[in-house]
């Protein structure tokens, strides 16, 4: 498979099985694999020389003494050593905290790491999420996800605690004892980073969360907040092609409601196996437009759905539609319902959906979606059909904090960024606002989701330069601060 469309499909799984509209009776929108092809979005050439792998005898269970705590398995990670100045001058370690993916994922997307490492002889640590990739308990995968006996170890807070773990070890390894870490996270693994170092600050000099929903939980942010900048973003980049999806929707269930109806929808959309129901192709067609909304940066993905419904001569609807859907996935043999067998993200990531990370997001009446609102009961009806275990809606804001977040961590906290792009609908959940000195939000009006973090183009326009240099001179300003404190600290 291409290694792009790879990326993406790992980007559009975070929002695509964690978006609940448990009202329509599902878990989660599927994840719209079939509509993503390439989109000259930049990635890292082939892994390079320079990393080096490594697997950690890890503790399935840090947080209890029972026998079967005990047990173990291997958790890998990745290092370049390529420009680290070495534990005797206490260089940095910048840490990428990987998320619901392989780790081979990380090593091609994330590039800001690798982009700046040599102006801060940073060495530089990428560690996988448990469960995902090649760090999986139990043996396999398939015993891994057998039950929720099993994958009741799966979740943020074992997942972080592995992070200390190997963190620690890296630094005792090393003899870095004095080498200060920056974590860094996109996304989920934003929320991480931000976790982690509310959570260890003795590992964690700083965190840079890049696209971190870490108020979309509770009821924190609006429900509808979500699509309603998706919708925004169409609209404002083409009112008839707002409206044109707008109105699309009850035409389908027009043609729906008709015997023959969902023969002639396969039809028109082409699709790889004749439609069950009008809700299968609504599901992808919705994938579509978040995807493009979400990751709309450098690809002009929105721009180029529009431009393919407003250029598109007819008064047919659902042929308008139909062009955007061949614009986005580019020319294939069948579109909307190609195979696609379940992967390690999308079975993990509906387990943590369904165990904590409840995002209560939902449709509203003023989008260009059909309103479909979030119903926590039967969110949680779904998830114990599907498990055999109810979610636990309020324990994110118990345990990481998210109500009067500004107010706590003014006094408490420090040392996190907190960058979006506005015109990603999870900023939605985001910090928008400086919170103190050293909590800052880095935001720009036009960028998407976990933009910052992605490999630097000659390309980039100028205010994601701008965003990135702010977000270096913050981490910089930590280092100074913290060799100070540490050789006053050293002098005595």
């Amino acid at each position: 498979m291409d290694s792009l469309v790879e990326w993406l499909l790992f980007l559009v799984v975070f929002l695509s099985i964690s978006i609940s509209s448990s009202s329509a009776g599902r878990i989660g929108i599927p994840r719209g694999a079939a509509v993503l092809k390439k989109h000259h979005l930049p990635l890292k050439r082939a892994f390079s020389g320079d990393l080096h792998t490594y697997f950690y005898t890890q503790t399935l269970d840090h947080f209890n003494y029972k026998p079967e705590s005990y047990a173990t398995f291997q958790q890998r990670y990745v290092i370049n050593y390529k420009y680290w100045g070495g534990g005797a001058v206490s260089a940095p370690i910048f840490v990428c905290l990987g998320a619901e993916q392989a780790l081979e994922t990380d090593l091609q997307t994330i590039g800001f790491l690798d982009d700046n490492d040599a102006r801060f002889n940073a060495l530089i640590v990428y560690i996988e999420h448990r469960y995902y990739g090649k760090s999986v308990p139990f043996g396999s995968r398939e015993e891994a996800f057998r039950n929720a006996y099993r994958m009741g170890y799966l979740n943020s807070a074992q997942a972080l605690a592995d992070y200390a773990e190997i963190i620690a070890d890296i630094k005792n390894n090393l003899q870095a004892s004095h080498s200060p870490v920056i974590v860094i996270g996109a996304s989920y693994g934003g929320m991480l980073a931000s976790w982690f170092r509310l959570k260890y600050p003795h590992l964690a000099l700083g965190a840079l969360a890049s696209s971190a929903p870490v108020l979309y939980f509770d009821n924190i942010t609006p429900s509808d907040a979500f699509y309603s900048i998706i919708t925004k973003s169409f609209r404002e980049t083409s009112e008839s092609c707002y409206q044109t999806i707008r109105r699309s929707w009850s035409v389908i269930d027009s043609y729906a409601s008709q015997p023959w109806g969902l023969s002639v929808l396969s039809s028109k959309f082409r699709t790889c196996y004749p439609l069950n129901s009008a809700s299968e192709l609504k599901k992808e067609l919705e994938s579509i437009y978040v995807v493009a909304s979400q990751f709309n940066q450098p690809a002009y993905l929105v721009n180029r759905v529009c431009a393919a419904i407003d250029e598109t001569q007819t008064d047919d609807i659902l042929f308008k539609i139909f062009a955007a859907v061949v614009a986005f996935n580019g020319n294939n043999r069948c579109y909307i319902n190609p195979p696609n067998p379940e992967s390690q993200t999308v079975t993990g990531w509906k387990w943590q959906t369904c165990s904590e990370m409840v995002m209560p997001i939902g449709v509203g009446e003023n989008t260009m979606f059909q309103p479909n609102p979030f119903d926590l009961n039967t969110f949680i009806n779904d998830c114990i059909r599907t498990y055999g275990v109810a979610p636990r809606p309020h324990w994110i804001t118990s345990y990481y904090g998210g109500n009067d977040f500004n107010f706590i961590l003014q006094k408490f906290g420090s040392n996190i960024i907190f960058s979006n792009g506005l015109r990603d609908p999870f900023s939605a959940g985001g910090v928008l606002e400086h919170i103190s000195k050293s909590i800052r939000a880095v935001t720009t009006t036009y960028g998407s989701h976990c933009l910052d973090l992605f490999p630097k183009s000659d390309n980039d326009p100028e205010w994601l330069t701008k965003q990135r240099n702010i977000e270096l001179r913050i981490i910089k300003g930590w280092l100074v601060t913290y060799y100070a404190d540490l050789k006053a600290f050293q002098k005595g």
